[in-house]
């Protein structure tokens, strides 16, 4: 038989596999559109991590189909919405929703979640406060973080800290934000709240200040294993870049 036959069965048997089995979008148009290497790929990224179970092929399977179709979890989510519209799926909806920067309808769910007796929690006011900042509402975020500190003085984030005191940059209250952000450099898992930290003394006129964090920062990074300094590629070049003007 043909080469060029066998392939194109692989590939039609491929195609059928994927639709019967709700893949169709977007497999059956990357196999139709890149001859062999679609239906490998097919093959590689769905079929194997099934047949073997494999955690790890099945994270690759989620980020493969993450970037050739990044709107098909909200898809299947929105779906189990509204089968059951319950705090958990809605919750994966909203976070869903603040992943594609679909902000507004993220705020939406986020009011939805925190308005049901059960729904009263620090995690969804945060959701909430990240929504705002995506739209561009700084004070909004304050508004929702400070009404967090007070309802849940006991919970901690270093993710919530970092997001207020950017909130709080955002809004012009820079005082504010220039004592939070040292507060949480201290501990936060990376060098973003360091360089933040360092960026914004830079743009207070304490330039001194500013060299001597965002020097420690790209020091500690470059004593860092080579994953984490890929990791922190992006804040490593904006401290570079911060202490060469």
């Amino acid at each position: 038989m043909p080469l060029g036959l066998v392939l194109l069965l692989i590939e039609v048997v491929c195609i059928v596999h994927a639709a019967k089995t709700g893949r169709f979008m977007p497999w059956g148009f990357i196999i139709l559109f890149i001859p062999g290497f679609g239906a490998l790929a097919y093959v590689l990224i769905e079929l194997l991590p099934e047949w073997f179970g494999s955690s790890q092929g099945r994270q690759a399977r989620r980020k493969v189909v993450g970037a050739l179709d990044p709107g098909k979890r909200y898809r299947v989510l929105t779906d189990e919405l509204a089968v059951a519209d319950t705090i958990a799926n809605r919750a994966a909806l909203a976070e869903e929703c603040l992943t594609l920067g679909k902000f507004q309808e993220a705020e939406q769910h986020y009011d939805h979640i925190l308005a049901l007796p059960m729904g009263d929690e620090p995690a969804y006011a945060l959701g909430k406060a990240r929504a705002q900042f995506g739209l561009g509402d700084a004070q909004g975020a304050v508004v929702t973080l400070d009404g967090l500190r007070q309802r849940w003085p006991d919970y901690q984030s270093a993710d919530g800290h970092l997001l207020y005191a950017r909130a709080l940059d955002a809004a012009g209250r820079t005082d504010d934000a220039l004592y939070e952000y040292q507060a949480v450099a201290n501990y936060y898992p990376g060098a973003e709240a360091r360089v933040r930290y360092g960026l914004l003394l830079g743009k207070a006129g304490r330039s001194d200040e500013a060299r001597v964090i965002l020097t420690d920062a790209l020091t500690q990074l470059k004593r860092a294993p080579k994953y984490v300094r890929r990791r922190e590629a992006e804040w490593a070049a904006l401290a570079e870049k911060a202490l060469r003007s």
